[in-house]
C-alpha cells in the first residue's frame, strides 16, 4: 500500500515555518495582510494522500487554496482497491467497505487511518450549508456506516444539490480554458483584439483623411449633432458596413477607451508622420539626394520652409519627396543652413550625400558670398546649386510684361475686363447664359460641330500673378467667349450699379473692340502658348536637367521660327477674328494714329510698321533675349559634360572626355584609379549600348537608368550608373515644395 500512503509522519502537515517577508525566494509564502491567517510555506508533493488526515481547504491560506484543489485534482480520488478493508460489527453480523463502490462512485474515497468514506468533490468544492447532504460528514468525519450503502446514494442528491454543484466544480477545474488563469487571459485576449480593432478603424480613417487633404474636426461633436465632422462621419459610415468594428467602436466601446479623441487623433497623425518620414529615408538608403527648398509665411504669419528631396530609386525612377516643413526665424542664409542641418540630423541624413540644391532666385538662396547654396558648397564643394527653371521663366514673361508699355497696359485691361465681366454672380451668370445662347445658335448654323465632349460649359479664367501659366488659359478663354464678353460689358454699361461702373464697363467696352487689343491678344496667346508648354513641362517630378535644358531650346526656337515666318498667319488670324466681330480693321499702308490722339501728332510710321515692328518683332525678341538671360544654365561646363549622356539618336551626344570630366566634377566619389575604370567602362558601355536595339528608342536620361536597371548594365558598368544617377538627381524646377506651400494650412493642422 505503500504506493496510495506514506508514513504517518510523512502525512502529517510540517509544522508553521516562520513568516517571510517579500524579499524571500519566489518558492516561499508572504503575508496577505488582508487575512488574518500566518501563511507558511506549502509543498505541494507533501500534500496527504489520506482523505482522512487532511486539513479542511479552509484552513489553508486562501491565496493557496487553489493550488492545493488543483493538485488533489490531478492526483485524483484515494481509492486503495487492494487493501484489506477490516470489518466492523452491527449486532450479529459484520460488515466492511465494499470496493465496488469505487466503480459506482467515482469521487468515491477510502481513509485507510480512519477505516471510512469521503468525498473528493465535496472536500475541495462544497459551500458550508449546514446539515444538506450529510453536512460535514463526507468531508471532515468521513462516513463509516456500512450497513446503510444508500446514504452514498443521497449523498448525491438532485441535479442542484451541493454534491452535484462541488462536482461541475471539479470537472471546471480538469479543462484549462475554464480555469481562473485561462479565464483571464481570455478576456485579456478578447479586450487585446477589441482593442486593435478600434484602433485599426480610427488609423484607416485618418489615413484616409490625410491622404484627400480633409479636415477631421467637426463644428458640432456632440452626440445629437447631425454632422460631427469627418472622422467621425467616416468612423460611422464604416461600422455601419462592418460588424467588427459597429460591435466595439463608439457607443459599444469603454467610455476610457474609445480611441477618437483629439488628442488621439493628433498622436495617430504624428505617427504617420514619421512613418512616411521613415518610409523616405528607407527608399533612399544611401544613394545620393538634392535638396529642394523654399521658404514662405503661413496663415499664422511665421515663416516656414518647405523640404523635399530629389533621388533616383532601386528601380532607376527620379522621386522627389516632400521631407517636411521647418519653422524658421528668420529667412537669413545662416538660419535657413541651421534649419536644413537640424532636419538633417532628424532623418540621418549626411551632407556628404548631397549632390545638388534647388532654389529661387532670392539673394539669400544663391548669394555668391553669403547665400545659403554657398555656405552649403563650404562643406560639401560637390552640392551643385541649379536655379529653379520654373522661376526662370516665370521672371522671363515677368520681363516682358513689365518692360513693354503696350504690354502692361494690355495686361491691366485684361484684369479690368475680367473684373468686370465675372466680377458678381450676377454678371457671371449672365455671361454664361449670353455664352451658351451663342454655342447653340452656332451649332443650329453649322458653324461648331456637335458630339459627345464637345462644346462644353466654360468660363471666364482669373489670372495670378505669380503663376503665368494662367494668363495663358485667360487669353483662351478671352478668344473664346469674346462676343459674350462684349454683351456683358454692355449690359453693365447700361444697367450699372454706380455711374462709376456703368463708365468703367463702357470705355472697357470700346477698347477691347479694337484692332490693337485683338492683335496683342492673339500675339500674347502665341507667345504663352510656347511658354505654358515649357512650364507645364518643367513641373514634372520626373524632368531630367538634360531635357530641361532641350526644351528651353526648343521653344527658343519655336519663337524664331515664329518671328521669320509667323506674321502672315498672325495677321490673317487677326483680321478673320475682326471681321467675325465686325471690328475694323485697319489699312496697314495708312499712318498709325495711337488711340487717343490726334493724328497731328503721328510719328510718321505705317500701321504695318508699328504691329509688325515695333509689336510683333519687339515682344518676341525681347522674350527671347530674356530667355537666353535667365537660362544661362546651357552654357556651363557642368550641365555641357552631363549632356553627353544623353541616349537620343543612338547616342549621338556621346563624348568620353566631358563624361570623364564630368566625374572629375565629383572628386570625392571618383577616386583617380576609379576614374581609369571609368575610362574603361565607357569604352565599353558606348559599344555595347549602340548594338543593343533594346536603348535604340530611348529619348531621356530617365529612360536610359531605368533601362540599365531592367537589363542588369547598372551592375555591369557602375560607374557608368553613377554618373547617370548624379545627373538625374541635379534638380530642374522647385513645384513639389511649392506644391507644399498651397496645402500648408492643412499640413500644419
Amino acid at each position: 500500500m505503500e504506493k496510495y500512503f506514506k508514513r504517518k509522519s510523512e502525512l502529517e502537515l510540517p509544522p508553521p515555518t516562520k513568516r517571510v517577508d517579500n524579499s524571500s525566494s519566489s518558492t516561499k509564502r508572504v503575508d496577505n495582510s488582508s487575512s488574518k491567517q500566518d501563511r507558511v510555506e506549502i509543498n505541494l508533493a507533501d500534500l496527504p494522500s489520506d482523505p482522512g488526515l487532511r486539513p479542511r481547504i479552509k484552513d489553508y491560506h486562501p491565496n493557496d487554496r487553489d493550488q492545493v484543489r488543483r493538485a488533489y485534482v490531478q492526483r485524483k480520488a484515494c481509492q486503495p482497491k487492494e487493501h484489506n478493508f477490516p470489518y466492523k460489527a452491527y449486532g450479529a453480523n459484520n460488515r466492511r467497505f465494499n470496493k465496488s463502490w469505487f466503480t459506482r462512485f467515482d469521487w468515491l474515497e477510502y481513509s485507510i487511518a480512519k477505516d471510512a468514506a469521503f468525498c473528493l468533490y465535496c472536500y475541495l468544492f462544497k459551500r458550508d450549508v449546514g446539515e444538506q447532504a450529510g453536512g460535514d460528514t463526507f468531508v471532515t468525519e468521513g462516513f463509516s456506516n456500512w450497513k446503510c450503502p444508500e446514504k452514498l446514494r443521497i449523498h448525491e442528491g438532485g441535479i442542484n444539490s451541493s454534491h452535484n454543484q462541488a462536482r461541475r466544480m471539479f470537472e471546471d477545474l480538469l479543462k484549462p480554458n475554464q480555469s481562473i488563469q485561462s479565464f483571464h487571459f481570455k478576456q485579456t485576449d478578447q479586450a487585446r483584439i477589441e482593442y486593435r480593432t478600434r484602433l485599426n478603424a480610427s488609423v484607416d480613417c485618418i489615413r484616409f483623411l490625410l491622404r484627400q487633404g480633409l479636415a477631421f474636426r467637426g463644428h458640432d461633436e456632440s452626440e445629437d449633432s447631425s454632422n460631427q465632422g469627418n472622422f467621425l462621419e467616416l468612423l460611422r459610415f464604416l461600422a455601419d458596413h462592418n460588424e467588427d468594428i459597429k460591435a466595439v467602436t463608439l457607443r459599444n466601446a469603454p467610455e476610457n477607451n474609445m480611441m477618437i479623441s483629439p488628442a488621439i487623433q493628433k498622436d495617430i497623425v504624428s505617427a504617420a508622420a514619421v512613418e512616411t518620414s521613415n518610409a523616405i529615408i528607407m527608399e533612399l538608403g544611401d544613394a545620393f539626394f538634392s535638396v529642394l527648398i523654399d521658404e514662405s509665411r503661413d496663415i499664422s504669419t511665421k515663416e516656414q520652409m518647405a523640404v523635399a528631396l530629389r533621388y533616383v530609386d532601386k528601380k532607376g525612377h527620379v522621386v522627389e519627396r516632400f521631407l517636411g516643413i521647418e519653422h524658421v526665424t528668420d529667412t537669413t542664409a545662416l538660419s535657413l543652413k541651421a534649419a536644413v542641418e537640424d532636419l538633417f540630423c532628424r532623418h540621418g541624413l549626411s551632407l556628404s550625400r548631397l549632390c545638388g540644391q534647388g532654389y529661387d532666385g532670392a539673394s539669400n538662396m544663391q548669394g555668391q558670398f553669403n547665400g545659403l547654396k554657398t555656405l552649403i558648397m563650404k562643406e560639401n564643394e560637390s552640392a551643385y546649386y541649379v536655379h529653379c527653371f520654373a522661376h526662370q521663366l516665370q521672371l522671363a514673361l515677368v520681363a516682358v510684361a513689365k518692360n513693354n508699355n503696350k504690354i502692361a497696359t494690355f495686361f491691366n485691361f485684361v484684369a479690368n475686363v475680367v473684373n468686370i465681366a465675372g466680377g458678381s454672380c450676377k454678371r457671371l451668370d449672365l455671361l454664361k447664359e449670353k455664352q451658351a445662347t451663342r454655342v447653340v445658335e452656332s451649332v443650329h448654323n453649322g458653324e461648331l460641330p456637335s458630339g459627345q465632349g464637345l462644346n462644353q460649359e466654360t468660363s471666364l479664367k482669373r489670372s495670378c500673378d505669380t503663376r503665368w501659366s494662367s494668363h495663358y488659359n485667360t487669353m483662351i478663354s478671352l478668344i473664346d467667349m469674346f462676343p459674350s464678353i462684349v454683351d456683358v460689358l454692355d449690359a453693365v454699361a447700361e444697367d450699372g450699379a454706380t455711374s462709376e461702373l456703368r463708365g468703367q464697363a463702357e470705355h472697357l467696352s470700346h477698347f477691347i473692340q479694337s484692332f490693337g487689343f485683338v492683335f496683342n491678344l492673339h500675339l500674347m496667346r502665341y507667345i504663352l502658348g510656347v511658354s505654358n508648354e515649357l512650364s507645364q513641362a518643367l513641373q514634372r517630378k520626373d524632368q531630367d536637367i538634360v531635357n530641361a535644358m532641350k526644351l528651353v531650346r526648343i521653344s527658343k526656337e519655336r519663337l524664331q521660327i515664329m518671328r521669320e515666318n509667323g506674321w502672315s498667319s498672325l495677321l490673317d488670324e487677326v483680321s478673320t477674328f475682326c471681321g467675325i466681330n465686325k471690328i475694323l480693321v485697319p489699312n496697314m499702308d495708312d499712318i498709325y494714329v495711337a488711340r487717343g490722339r490726334s493724328r497731328r501728332y503721328t510719328d510718321g510710321m505705317t500701321n504695318l510698321h508699328f504691329y509688325r515692328v515695333e509689336l510683333f518683332y519687339a515682344i518676341i525678341d525681347m522674350q527671347l533675349q530674356e530667355l537666353n538671360n535667365r537660362f544661362t544654365e546651357s552654357n556651363t561646363e557642368l550641365l555641357l559634360c552631363v549632356s553627353c549622356l544623353s541616349p537620343s539618336d543612338f547616342f549621338a551626344t556621346f563624348d568620353k572626355q566631358k563624361l570623364i570630366r564630368l566625374a572629375q566634377f565629383y572628386p570625392e566619389d571618383f577616386s583617380s584609379s576609379e576614374l581609369m575604370i571609368l575610362s574603361d567602362q565607357l569604352d565599353n558601355y558606348i559599344f555595347d549600348v549602340r548594338s543593343s536595339i533594346e536603348f535604340s528608342k530611348l529619348e531621356g536620361i530617365c529612360d536610359l537608368a531605368q533601362k540599365m536597371v531592367e537589363t542588369k548594365k547598372n551592375v555591369v558598368y557602375p560607374l557608368v550608373y553613377l554618373l547617370v544617377t548624379l545627373a538625374l538627381t541635379l534638380p530642374v524646377a522647385i513645384a513639389t515644395v511649392e506644391r507644399a506651400f498651397s496645402a500648408m494650412k492643412i499640413v500644419k493642422n
